[in-house]
């Protein structure tokens, strides 16, 4: 469900529609250490140009002069690398991984319209490819399900973009706003104060005035949708929270010292919340990394959200990592 792979698709769609042979190149199973997921998507053009990534760059090249060469398959077909040492070596594929794809030319792209459509309306949905024949197929999928190859038919999951949802649209959401981007949330912030609505003006982003509770029912948030409040005001953050921490949002977090957060949970549990509920609030809001400014904080905040969305255990060092070094007395 990398929204990568979506960009894949939608790249494929327009060389195809522009006069284009292309062919899609789609990780079935990997050993070892290969880089890329199964389901991860490439898409190849006829004279060589390529967007996305089945290896991280191990074996593109490879896959380029198959092409460039006449190597051009007319039905799926399967394409392994790193079956034996020499080849891993060849490849480039880290600590001998093996890698498994399968390359189909794209025939048409009403189904790429599909799952791009279904998905910007953040729905869940399975691509089902047959190898006998190239018939591909859309289907509504569950959350739970995952990549799956029986050999003769590929399904891959392609979900709806992540979201984050910022509440306040003071000095740090301008920082953090940017940062999730680039992390491929598509960021709404959301501040009814006209002091700070005026003055917005983060590329990229969408902004709403509404009352914040208001907006959060609004966008019906889902597993994909992640919220931070941050306006250090009660009115509107916990009023925020206290829908937020009703829906299936993967993330809520908010801004504020522990006595704060203490504060705050004891005003949440006088209303119609259940202490799991109230459990799921991050607060302090973002990892321990000894923020001090704005920019330091939405690092800490965006490490957090990646964390849980990744299903990571949050630790603050990984076992082995270098412990920071001490720092110098100054020289007098």
């Amino acid at each position: 469900m990398d929204s990568l792979d979506l960009q894949v698709l939608g790249q494929a769609r327009d060389w195809f529609n522009a006069g284009h042979k292309v062919w899609l190149v789609t990780v079935i199973e990997t050993w070892g250490s290969a880089p890329r997921p199964p389901g991860a998507l490439l898409c190849l053009r006829s004279d060589g140009l390529v967007v996305g990534s089945v290896s991280g760059g191990c074996v593109e090249d490879d896959l380029i002069d198959r092409v460039r060469h006449g190597e051009r398959v007319d039905k799926p077909s399967l394409i392994a690398y790193g079956v034996t040492k020499e080849e891993a070596a060849r490849f480039g594929l880290p600590c001998g991984g093996n890698l498994r794809l399968v390359q189909e030319p794209l025939r048409e792209t009403g189904w790429i319209d599909e799952v791009l459509a279904r998905t910007a309306g953040h729905e869940l949905v399975a691509r089902t490819l047959r190898l006998d024949d190239g018939t591909v197929t859309v289907a509504a999928a569950s959350r739970g399900e995952s990549f799956h190859f029986d050999g003769q038919r590929l399904r891959a999951l392609f979900g709806p973009r992540w979201r984050l949802l910022v509440i306040g649209a003071g000095q740090l959401s301008r920082v953090l706003a940017p940062m999730a981007l680039v992390l491929d949330f598509e960021v709404i912030c959301c501040d009814p104060r006209e002091e700070y609505h005026l003055t917005w003006d983060v590329p990229g982003t969408t902004f709403s005035k509404a009352m914040p509770d208001d907006l959060v029912l609004q966008l019906q948030l889902d597993p994909h949708s992640a919220v931070v409040a941050v306006t250090h005001d009660p009115k509107l953050d916990d009023m925020a929270l206290l829908e937020a921490l009703k829906s299936p949002a993967f993330y809520i977090g908010a801004l504020g010292s522990r006595n704060n957060t203490a504060a705050r949970k004891q005003r949440l549990a006088l209303f119609d919340l259940s202490p799991a509920q109230i459990a799921r609030l991050h607060g302090p809001v973002g990892l321990d990394l000894g923020s001090r400014t704005p920019a330091e904080i939405a690092v800490s905040i965006v490490a957090e959200i990646v964390a849980v969305r990744n299903g990571v255990t949050l630790v603050q060092k990984k076992e082995g990592s270098a412990l920071p070094v001490p720092s110098l007395p100054s020289q007098g």
